[in-house]
């Protein structure tokens, strides 16, 4: 475990040396590095027990591009001034420019074309859950976790280790669900959220304000759903993962945890808020 972890934090500093530019941080919210991802990745190239300069140039250039695409999405889910939109784009771009630059030069055209073909994937399911293109909540989640997989299932391909793919894609969907949840209880903008509110289920509720309430607590029903479902298989198959490491084990359980079903505290939460509301409102100034 010991050697995974030091292996693990070593490509950690080295991805951050290369995306927490000091200048872009002046400008730009810190962007956000997988780690779930990364200790993914290291445990896959681990396993093949590839050299250390494959390991190094193959996470580090996988984890770049991610980044530029993480970069990329969270524009879309900020109201930021035209600079710093404009920064953060750029931001995403000069990441992808990195991870070309080091397969280029270490001659890894194949990796090149492989990654490539993932972010094409990648950006394709996400431009179908933005624009709301789904007719039913399965298809939301089925794009999002290609959205949340593909990349990474592109990357053990090319090194025919794919039997890891379904269960991780799992994961990394399970992961996403809470977090997409988590930010549509607190009031923040959800993508995904806001594609499943727009399939037919959803939008035959009438617009009265009970109505809404209803249409919530439905929401936070069905992800609490997929998300009892997502962690039954996980539990079932991660002995399945066949690079599967103490570290990147305790990772999955404490992922696992995480999940509470929460429509009673969502409703609660809610009460909450139009209480302080209403005592705001009817406070003198």
């Amino acid at each position: 475990m010991q050697d995974i972890r030091q292996t693990f934090l070593n490509m950690k500093e080295k991805v951050e040396t290369h995306v927490l530019d000091k200048y872009l941080l002046k400008n730009i919210d810190v962007p956000i590095i997988d780690e779930d991802k990364l200790l993914i990745l290291v445990s896959i190239m681990s396993y093949l027990e590839l050299p250390c300069r494959k390991l190094e140039t193959f996470t580090l250039s996988t984890m770049l591009i991610q980044t530029a695409l993480d970069t990329h999405e969270h524009i879309s889910r900020t109201s930021e001034n035209e600079k710093s939109r404009q920064l953060t784009v750029l931001a995403g771009d000069y990441y992808s420019g990195l991870y070309y630059k080091f397969l280029a030069d270490a001659e890894e055209i194949l990796m090149i074309k492989t990654l490539s073909t993932g972010v094409k994937e990648v950006n394709e399911h996400k431009i179908s859950v933005y624009h709301k293109e789904a007719d039913s909540v399965e298809k939301v989640i089925h794009n999002l976790k290609l959205l949340e997989s593909v990349l990474l299932e592109r990357f053990a391909n090319y090194f025919q280790v794919d039997l890891w793919n379904e269960q991780v894609a799992n994961l990394l969907l399970f992961k996403r669900l809470l977090q997409e949840k988590k930010r549509y209880i607190q009031r923040e903008s959800s993508m995904v959220f806001d594609a499943i509110m727009n399939v037919p289920k959803f939008n035959n509720y009438r617009h009265s304000a009970e109505s809404l309430k209803e249409k919530q607590t439905q929401l936070i029903k069905v992800t609490d759903q997929y998300l009892d479902r997502l962690k039954q298989i996980i539990e079932n198959g991660i002995n399945k993962i066949p690079f599967l490491n103490e570290l990147l084990e305790h990772r999955i359980g404490f992922l696992l945890e995480q999940h509470q079903p929460y429509v009673k505290t969502f409703v609660e939460e809610g009460e909450r808020h139009a209480a302080i509301e209403g005592s705001a409102g009817s406070s003198c100034i």
